[in-house]
């Protein structure tokens, strides 16, 4: 995909249904209970209306999209795991052996496993083959990619998205393996906002303490030598980034451009989903946050995405983990979007909560989590 390929096809994103958004949020004030005493739960309900465009919604067919690539990076010991844990455990997810494989198939969701940039040559059924080269560069060394590879895995992870509106799925969600990943994601971070490295930096999968001092170190170095432009999020990615970090960001932009709600992971696909949003803002109204990553920099890509995530779990594994257990939340808030009688469906005079709608007392937050 070249670029002006690129810029073509997002331009198809267009913003959520607020007009629909606000038809849903009235039927919510008229089903039978408490005003916004559902809290989130009808939120989301709101937001998938906003999304799909329709007042009654399902999420029964759901898929998590994997994005796996190498980082040259772990070259300079900033992972306390092998390179070679990419490899496997990108064939672990089409075995059902991981933390993602084994709760999606608890919940009958469905895993799309993508090889964006694996640092090996190898063939299985289940992993689609889009590698744009055997990992990126060594970021202590010299920019990870080429801009047009960056642009590349962006187009990865759009045609990720087509592909899943094709099989028909409701939603998405977005995880990754790449070990040496929470390193560009920081960096990524730390570029998108300024923020030093005290702020976005932690110790990943679990690194020694002069290991995790290297890290910060080779960051800031990385930033200052490269110079990646904040408001050109694909020069960031080409400079600091990661093929799985891109085409993740692709997923993301291309669930907006198919009208579909797409959930974030943790960390690095909260980086990945403010890279997206940096590309294309609209983008942020199809975004639906699963569980507050324990990594530190979680908070801050939050923090400027304006979203809150649902769950608080304590979980920092990454792999997409997070987005079977939001999708469960998800399914339960069409539930009481479909499922709950109105007050006049009831047989229940609801004058009663006339003097606490006119005095507005309870708390509103609206599609996507930011404040309504």
């Amino acid at each position: 995909m070249t670029e002006t390929e690129f810029r073509k096809a997002i331009q198809a994103i267009r913003p959520v249904d607020e007009a629909m958004a606000e038809r849903a949020w009235q039927r919510q004030d008229s089903l039978v209970k408490p005003p916004r005493s559902l809290g989130r739960l009808e939120e989301l309900s709101v937001q998938l209306s906003a999304i799909t465009g329709k007042l009654h919604n399902t999420v029964e067919k759901r898929c998590i999209v994997i994005c796996c690539a190498d980082n040259g990076v772990v070259e300079e010991g900033v992972s306390s795991a092998p390179q070679s844990v990419t490899l496997a455990q990108t064939v672990n997810f089409t075995r059902g052996k991981t933390g993602v494989a084994a709760l999606s198939k608890e919940f009958g969701v469905e895993l799309m496993v993508i090889d964006v940039g694996i640092n090996a040559e190898f063939s299985c059924p289940g992993v689609l083959n889009r590698k744009i080269r055997k990992g990126t560069f060594n970021l202590a060394k010299r920019p990870v990619m080429e801009r047009w590879e960056a642009v590349e895995a962006l187009g990865v992870g759009l045609e990720a998205a087509r592909r899943a509106r094709e099989q028909g799925y409701d939603i998405l969600g977005v995880g990754e393996m790449g070990i040496g990943n929470t390193t560009t994601s920081s960096a990524v971070l730390c570029a998108l906002t300024g923020l030093p490295v005290e702020k976005t930096v932690g110790r990943g999968g679990g690194i020694s303490l002069s290991a995790y001092e290297r890290k910060k170190r080779l960051i800031e170095q990385a930033l200052k030598a490269y110079r990646p432009d904040p408001n050109d999020p694909v020069d960031v990615l080409a400079k600091v980034g990661g093929f799985d970090i891109a085409a993740m960001a692709g997923v993301f932009l291309g669930a907006a451009r198919e009208r579909l709600p797409v959930v974030i992971d943790g960390f690095i696909s909260a980086v990945a989903a403010l890279c997206a949003a940096r590309i294309e803002p609209k983008v942020k109204g199809y975004l639906i946050p699963s569980h507050a990553s324990y990594e530190i920099g979680y908070s801050r890509a939050m923090e400027e995405l304006g979203l809150r995530p649902v769950l608080l779990l304590d979980m920092r594994l990454g792999e997409g983990s997070g987005c079977p257990l939001a999708f469960e939340v998800i399914r339960a808030a069409c539930a009481v979007m479909n499922g709950m009688a109105t007050f006049a469906e009831a047989d229940i005079d609801d004058g009663y909560l006339e003097s606490i709608r006119k005095e507005d007392s309870f708390s509103v937050e609206g599609a996507g989590g930011e404040t309504k």
